[in-house]
């Protein structure tokens, strides 16, 4: 057990849980109390201890689901001998027969079973919510038709779809209903129907989960649960590529950014409540050393006055570096009380500020979709310009940049191999207290085709990899 324990904390470190030592000690203490058999119960007490964030559960329980998939009451099932199952067929069979007024006695296992029959059984198990009866139904299902061989480098998506197409899931749901109006003898009310069809697709979806647990059951087996945990981890929400995010990453994301921001602004200020001390205050030193006779033992020093940075983001918003500047925005506004004062330009081939579309508005995102579709961002073609736009900046608001502002650009720098025109950038920072550069591309794209990201971070304070909230979260703590 204990090394069982010891790769499941391995993995979901690998996986980016944060799991520390003291995490995984009372995680081992609260084990000691509670049956491996007892799933949930097992399963809830390693969560309670190891996860702190609901957006890792997800994540947490993918890991536990491999690493404890063969062990608990339903793989007790699963290892039933084959005189067992076959009794089980059998008397299924028999009930079968009977209710289908046929006199021909029982006829064996599973495997002489037509895909027909075994529909009935299925259907007649839904129907009762036995859940016995699905485990057993579900590993029987995929013995026979997920085709699995030993071995064989299949993922266990392929094993899912071969064995649900024999099933025939889709129309069970209707003849579940058909079948529930045939026991009361006519016609549901709505309400009835309503909740007989959603009961019915909680224990479809829970037979999926079987046939699911069970060819995972097999695989680990197989393969072990090193090698399957590895092949079924997905990133965590602060780790998936703004870039390449699916619509539902998108919606975690979303999700994860407003813990993220709560807790980032609390960070800050607790930062700069308790930041470094000022210079050496030598009066004070040289006073409090008369009680040292003379020697100053306890230097003291000026406490700083603190200064909040005016901050001004120029984001480009075209193309896939927009799901970026997006996020970007949504963190800079939801901290703005960080700053003493926050201005957003945005750009394509042309540049507009939108700082007004977030005054007066406790939605920022109701404040990004007018930034996509109000802002005047387009001079020519609506292809990234990067050279025309910062010119244009410069021209406009180049006056506004002062020893107290932090300018903070966001883009890849694919230029469309237009001129750089990198001289606004230096301009730029020879006024402004710093100026930083987010690239939400691989540090190895950096600098190849059209991207000219190092012409503009020669000239800047720092140009820096944010692919993920998980970067973009430890860049803002170097604002303040």
């Amino acid at each position: 057990m204990l090394d069982l324990l010891s790769g499941f904390v391995q993995e979901l470190r690998n996986a980016g849980l944060p799991v520390s030592l003291t995490e995984n000690l009372d995680a081992m203490e609260a084990v000691r109390h509670i049956p491996l058999e007892d799933r949930d119960a097992f399963k809830y007490a390693l969560g309670a201890t190891m996860v702190k964030n609901s957006a890792h559960w997800r994540s947490f329980e993918t890991v536990f689901e491999v690493y404890f998939s063969m062990r608990g009451p339903e793989y007790k099932i699963g290892e039933s001998t084959e005189d067992e199952l076959e009794q089980m067929w059998r008397e299924m069979q028999e009930q079968l027969q009977q209710q289908q007024g046929e006199g021909k006695g029982s006829s064996g296992g599973m495997d002489s079973l037509t895909p027909e029959e075994i529909a009935q059984m299925l259907m007649k198990a839904l129907m009762n919510g036995d859940q016995g009866l699905m485990r057993a139904l579900a590993k029987q299902s995929v013995q026979r038709f997920a085709g699995m061989e030993p071995g064989r480098p299949v993922g266990g998506t392929y094993y899912l779809y071969r064995t649900l197409r024999n099933l025939d899931l889709d129309n069970m749901l209707q003849k579940l209903m058909e079948a529930s109006k045939q026991e009361v003898g006519g016609e549901l009310t709505p309400l009835e129907e309503r909740l007989e069809k959603d009961e019915y697709e909680s224990r479809i979806d829970q037979f999926k989960k079987e046939i699911e647990a069970e060819i995972r059951r097999r695989l680990v087996a197989d393969r072990g649960a090193e090698a399957m945990a590895k092949t079924l981890r997905k990133p965590l929400p602060e780790d998936v590529e703004f870039m390449h995010a699916s619509r539902d990453e998108m919606q975690a994301l979303k999700k994860s950014l407003y813990p993220l921001t709560r807790k980032l602004a609390a960070r800050l200020a607790r930062k700069r409540r308790h930041g470094r001390k000022g210079p050496l205050d030598f009066r004070n030193t040289v006073r409090h050393s008369l009680s040292y006779g003379g020697t100053p033992a306890e230097p003291k020093f000026k406490q700083p006055r603190p200064s909040k940075p005016e901050l001004m983001v120029v984001a480009d918003i075209s193309g896939s570096v927009a799901a970026f500047a997006r996020f970007t925005l949504m963190l800079v506004y939801a901290i703005q009380g960080q700053f003493s004062k926050v201005r957003s330009f945005v750009f394509i081939d042309g540049i507009d500020e939108v700082t007004e579309f977030f005054k007066g508005t406790d939605d920022i995102s109701e404040a990004i979709h007018r930034v996509n579709t109000e802002a005047d961002v387009v001079w020519v073609d609506g292809h990234s310009d990067y050279g025309h736009a910062f010119e244009v900046f410069w021209d406009k608001y180049g006056k506004d940049v002062g020893p107290k502002t932090t300018v903070l650009f966001l883009g890849d720098a694919r230029n469309n191999y237009h001129a750089s025109q990198a001289w606004v950038i230096k301009e730029i920072r020879s006024k402004a207290r710093q100026v930083y550069w987010l690239n939400p591309e691989p540090k190895s794209y950096w600098n190849t085709g059209d991207s000219i990201v190092g012409e503009y971070a020669a000239h800047t304070d720092g140009a820096y990899e944010c692919r993920n909230l998980r970067q973009l979260e430890a860049f803002v703590e170097k604002l303040v």
